[in-house]
């Protein structure tokens, strides 16, 4: 599929990290392509990430001991994540479902980077101190207290426990509302690190969902404790710059026709057009081919931290419109075959950094695996 020139241009891309373990598969499908017809191929035609499933568990294994062997993740010692641990074992204790304990580590990554602080003098926030920097003048406890992450970490579970529907909130508002604090939008970015390293340290937990430790993988139409959800419940048809496809920036779900297209996750829609009327005789009002140019009918939607998700060849007009809020999960439009298209599928693109171009666009199958809502189970 080839966008218009307007969503094609400049940018760097970066790429999320990726820490787990992989098992490959190698599978032989029948495909339908947004550039071509019916073609068969193999996955291990694909990239790697592409070929490659997490060997998370869903959250039944439960938490890691703090005290026990710290998985290597890139950007954190072993010190934080042993901290990360303490505040997940905590909110485990307490029953808290796994979504908290997204919103307690992403919270301590803000606020100190997952190191248990002392006073730091002219550096010193006032009187905060701790993980969660919190302060004994606020009544948060005494100096000695706060700096041990145990009753810090069930300090701010208590909080976030009467924040009356903390579930269903964004991170950065259910952390906001704990922490008050001056920089109320400055937890978001912190929320797929964070989802990553529950992952890890709690068997996948972050993908699951529930209200115990007793947890249950996604499926469609469930959100994940990170905040994203797959757009379609369906399998994988064509992946992510292949080696047969290199321009090809996001991957194909094979849905049908009607199927509804779900918002991966809370945002605000910045696009929502069809894709060809300006260029006669292609129109959206029918069904495209391979020779139609543009996406047809599509939608973006910008995410907390800068993150595009795009959902192309809708069969009708989107159900929402630009500077429309969306929550995850929410129905955006119907599984169609407009534009350059050889059958009815979702089209669904992941772009960094808030750059909509093919620069800024990264795998979407390592994307939102990494945010416990993978991509490409069918119905």
């Amino acid at each position: 599929m080839t966008l218009s020139a307007d969503l094609e241009q400049a940018g760097r891309r970066r790429r999320p990290r990726k820490v787990v373990l992989f098992v490959a598969l190698t599978v032989a499908l029948s495909v339908l392509c947004c550039a071509g017809g019916m073609a068969a191929f193999f996955l291990d035609g694909l990239s790697n990430d592409d070929q490659t499933l997490s060997t998370y568990g869903c959250g039944a294994g439960g938490p890691l001991p703090a005290n026990g062997d710290m998985p290597s993740v890139s950007g954190y010692n072993e010190a934080q994540l042993r901290n990360a641990a303490t505040i997940i074992n905590v909110g485990a204790q307490l029953k808290v479902p796994p979504k908290g304990w997204v919103i307690a580590v992403a919270t301590a990554m803000q606020e100190s980077s997952l190191t248990n602080h002392g006073y730091l003098g002219a550096r010193n926030d006032h009187d905060s101190l701790g993980l969660f920097q919190q302060r004994p003048s606020q009544g948060w406890g005494t100096p000695k207290q706060v700096q041990d992450p145990v009753y810090a970490s069930r300090k701010f579970y208590q909080k976030l426990l009467k924040v009356r529907g903390w579930e269903k909130l964004p991170l950065t508002d259910a952390a906001q509302a704990v922490q008050r604090s001056a920089f109320p939008d400055a937890y978001a970015k912190h929320e797929p690190d964070a989802a990553e390293i529950v992952n890890l340290l709690a068997d996948g937990a972050a993908r699951a969902v529930g209200a115990s430790v007793a947890l249950a993988c996604t499926t469609m139409g469930d959100v994940a404790a990170s905040g994203w959800t797959a757009p379609v419940k369906a399998g994988l048809v064509s992946g992510f710059r292949t080696a047969e496809r290199p321009d090809h920036q996001g991957v194909d779900l094979g849905a049908s026709r009607g199927d509804d297209i779900l918002a991966a996750a809370a945002g605000t829609v910045i696009v929502s057009r069809c894709d060809n009327d300006s260029q006669p005789p292609f129109r959206c009002d029918r069904d495209g081919s391979p020779s139609t140019p543009g996406c047809g009918w599509y939608v973006d939607i910008k995410h907390a931290g800068d993150v595009i998700t795009r959902y192309c060849h809708m069969l009708y007009r989107p159900k929402v419109g630009v500077g429309q809020t969306v929550a995850a999960g929410q129905p955006i439009g119907i599984v169609g075959t407009s534009g350059h298209s050889s059958g009815p599928h979702l089209h669904f693109e992941v772009h960094l950094n808030g750059d909509r171009s093919s620069s800024g666009a990264t795998n979407p199958m390592v994307w939102m695996r990494e945010q416990g809502a993978p991509l490409g189970t069918g119905a």
